[in-house]
């Protein structure tokens, strides 16, 4: 019900748009997660836009990745600029709903999408 897409490898310094587009879930407006795990890692929250637009960036991100949505597509999108190796993971989108402040944790989350790779290299 949530499908990433825009993975792939670039060089460091390089830039992709990942895409996540949700189907079939309960509720409309869901705020919606992009998280990221790396081998060996624990999964880190990169960033979260809510339904009424409000968003935040993991320190790591914040000034290079930017997070957008298409309600009429039911779809997020995470631009990611001047890539480098240490944002090599597999990346996940997640929804739930008025999380509020809880939305930085990973159990507030209901649904998540199959991941997919970003490697920068």
């Amino acid at each position: 019900q949530l499908v990433e897409s825009g993975g792939g490898s670039v060089l460091p310094g390089g830039s992709l748009r990942l895409s996540c587009t949700a189907s079939g879930l309960p509720f409309d407006d869901p705020d919606k997660g992009w998280y990221r795990q790396a081998p060996g890692n624990e999964c880190e929250l990169v960033s979260f836009i809510q339904s009424t637009g409000s968003t935040w960036y993991s320190d790591s991100v914040k000034g290079r990745f930017t997070i957008s949505q298409d309600s009429a597509k039911n779809t997020v999108y995470l631009q990611m600029k001047s890539l480098n190796p240490e944002d090599t993971a597999e990346y996940y989108c997640a929804a739930t709903w008025a999380c509020g402040a809880a939305c930085i944790r990973p159990s507030v989350y209901s649904y998540w999408g199959q991941g997919t790779q970003v490697t920068v290299s």
